[in-house]
């Protein structure tokens, strides 16, 4: 052994446990265990239900005990499937062996046979995997998501009336305001939060090639799609009745792609706050006792939404290959998604990372009116839009005997600093009405917004 000892190989176990944990109750082995604990015990009780071989339905006490080891699943139990495993090589015969012995203890040794009745590993796997997605999605990632989706709409109303100096190609433009620009973004991430929220998770449940046919050779009578239907939709799951050995997992590639989507949306939130922070638009609050660099004391790093950034580069590319990877199967089966799955878990806990920094990120700045305010003064040629437009629109009136309006401003402002005097000089010779004169004189960059605040509306 190491002198080291056991350490965790991945990041997301060491230094970054504390932010994600909580995927472990989901995606760590012994969960995935306990989720086909779950449907094995499950199928059981269902199989009873219907009279399977001669069988009684369970009596609701038997059927109580038998969940509670579901809920009391622990470490005696994590250690008792290890041993199974140990000789069988095989993680769901081992959890098969388990709830045999499960039904030992409660005395029914008689039904011993009906555990795995029909199944094949995938059934258990693919239900389980889409129980443990589904819940891990709704309990710990979705609430994380929509923290920063809160904050970053509560940002976005409260600085709805800031003006702000826009950058199109790196270049000043048009001005808006700050809140606008993060109701941007608030938008999109609300929109692709629709996406994932009801995103169906499929399964199937019928076999080793997804025909029923042990079934049907068992026990004629029963309907087996119909119990295999409800079986799934009792799970809170989408059934899916045309499979090979394996569910196609396309639902699961769907509901990956519309998280890689969020992390990009997510990232490139990520890197204009990291620009309005490095052009001064944005001010970290100190936190205190923590250290921006090792020899330049003075420095604030935005490490938060630069280690969200990476995070997210990292979760998106685990999310596209895990897409790309699952949705192909050779022929009725191969082993390939059994490794693959089992990084769900993986590109999970970076997007939650990142999260976790992108929440505390926004909570940790504030906006600096003044350098936003004399950044628009320093730029009053982004009002050649507003001057050329007016123009136009005076030559349609009949007001003005002017020709390319455009060619007449792009002249005078292009690619040159225009202070607020010689606009107005500017103004002031223009072939337009004493009306349109005056209110392009009284026009300011930070005046020139727009709807910006209230589009901002749009949110609700």
């Amino acid at each position: 052994m190491s002198p080291l000892g056991h350490q965790p190989l991945s990041p997301l176990d060491g230094r970054y446990r504390e932010a994600t944990a909580s995927l472990g109750e989901y995606f760590s082995e012994a969960a995935l265990n306990r989720a086909r604990v779950r449907v094995e015990i499950e199928w059981l009780i269902t199989l009873c239900h219907e009279g399977v071989a001669g069988s009684t339905p369970l009596p609701a006490k038997t059927i109580a005990a038998l969940r509670k080891t579901v809920a009391d699943f622990g470490p005696e139990d994590i250690a008792q499937i290890a041993h199974f495993e140990a000789t069988t090589k095989h993680d769901v015969k081992a959890v098969e062996y388990y709830v045999r012995d499960v039904l030992a203890a409660h005395g029914m040794e008689s039904l011993q046979e009906l555990v795995h009745f029909g199944c094949t590993s995938e059934d258990i796997n693919n239900v389980s995997y889409a129980l443990v997605t589904r819940d891990a999605l709704t309990s710990v990632w979705l609430p994380a998501f929509s923290s920063v989706l809160n904050r970053l709409t509560e940002l976005a109303k409260s600085w709805r009336e800031v003006p702000m100096l826009a950058r199109t190609h790196g270049q000043p433009a048009t001005p808006t305001t700050f809140g606008k620009e993060l109701a941007v973004f608030a938008s999109r991430l609300a929109r692709v939060s629709e996406r994932i929220t009801h995103a169906p998770f499929l399964a199937k449940f019928s076999g080793a090639t997804g025909t029923f046919s042990a079934h049907v050779v068992a026990e004629p009578a029963v309907n087996w799609p119909i119990v295999s239907k409800n079986f799934v939709e009792g799970l809170g799951l989408t059934w899916n009745p045309l499979t090979t050995q394996i569910e196609s997992h396309d639902g699961a590639a769907e509901l990956f792609g519309a998280i890689s989507h969020a992390n990009r949306i997510l990232h490139n939130l990520a890197t204009d706050m990291w620009t309005y922070i490095s052009i001064g638009y944005l001010t970290q609050i100190p936190e205190p006792g923590a250290t921006g660099s090792s020899t330049m004391p003075h420095k604030i790093n935005p490490i938060r939404f630069e280690n969200a950034e990476a995070n997210l580069e990292i979760s998106s590319a685990l999310f596209d290959s895990l897409g790309a990877s699952l949705v192909t199967s050779r022929l009725q089966r191969d082993l390939t998604d059994s490794t693959t799955q089992r990084n769900i878990g993986v590109a999970f806990g970076h997007s939650l990372l990142a999260l976790t920094n992108l929440h505390k990120g926004l909570h940790e700045v504030s906006l600096d009116e003044k350098a936003l305010l004399a950044d628009l003064h320093s730029n009053w040629e982004v009002l050649a839009e507003a001057i050329q437009t007016v123009i136009r629109a005076e030559i349609v009136r009949g007001n003005s005997a002017s020709s390319d309006p455009y060619a007449t401003v792009k002249e005078l402002t292009r690619g040159r600093a225009v202070d607020a005097d010689v606009l107005i000089a500017f103004v002031a010779q223009l072939d337009v009405s004493d009306g349109a004169k005056q209110s392009l004189s009284a026009l300011t960059p930070e005046d020139y917004v727009g709807l910006a605040s209230a589009l901002v509306d749009y949110l609700d």
